[in-house]
């Protein structure tokens, strides 16, 4: 009896010294980039970038240290079948994949956004499965896992207010956004954040007669 009270006694100090030692870790610090290697990786992209998309509907900007490539989902995806690339994407797409594939330096972290029409779970579904149809490219051009990632916003990040046939069709879109890969944990962690109050406003302006 005695010999099983210690041994009781031996395995609390080892699950409580297991579960201190647990609340002791500190998170990961999360990499930065020196300014002056961001410019440079930026400035030596974009043009690229743009050569890949030259002639498609897609559009390419900057925003802070990463470059993003913005599909409308007008004229990119099938309308009869919403989760379909049409033909005429996939060239741009390719491009864009086979250029980020050659630079093991590089991650990919592919958003699919909805407007604010219909129930909140759907939008979020059918963005997300409208950034795979993109990120099916990205993999069969030869980029791993470790260097992609996909999310469905939903309708969280609007670029316009969704009251009108025009601000909803600009909500309506995928971004492809490049980073270098040592600070994609950071950039999946700022798209993990909530909808900011202004944002949860706009997704209740709603028009339900808007088709996706």
């Amino acid at each position: 009896m005695f010999a099983n009270k210690k041994l009781a006694l031996a395995l609390c100090l080892l699950i409580a010294g297991c579960a201190g030692a647990e609340k002791s870790k500190k998170p990961e610090p999360v990499a930065k980039l020196d300014p002056v290697i961001t410019q440079a990786w930026l400035d030596d992209y974009e043009p690229r970038l743009r050569e890949a998309i030259k002639d498609s509907h897609f559009e390419l900007e900057r925003r802070d240290n990463v470059l993003v490539v913005t599909a409308p989902v007008q004229g990119t995806f099938n309308p009869d079948r919403p989760h379909m690339l049409l033909p005429v994407t996939l060239g741009p797409i390719s491009r864009v994949a086979k250029l980020v594939e050659g630079d093991k330096s590089i991650a990919v972290l592919v958003l699919g956004h909805a407007d604010s029409s219909g129930a909140a779970a759907l939008n979020r579904e059918l963005s997300h499965e409208r950034a795979r149809a993109f990120t099916a490219i990205f993999r069969l051009s030869g980029l791993k896992q470790d260097r992609l990632m996909v999310k469905g916003m939903g309708s969280d990040m609007p670029r316009a207010a969704n009251d009108s046939v025009k601000g909803r069709a600009l909500n309506r879109r995928v971004e492809i956004v490049l980073t270098p890969q040592q600070t994609m944990r950071a950039l999946l962690a700022k798209y993990s954040q909530p909808a900011p109050a202004e944002q949860v406003v706009a997704k209740q302006i709603v028009a339900s007669d808007q088709a996706k």
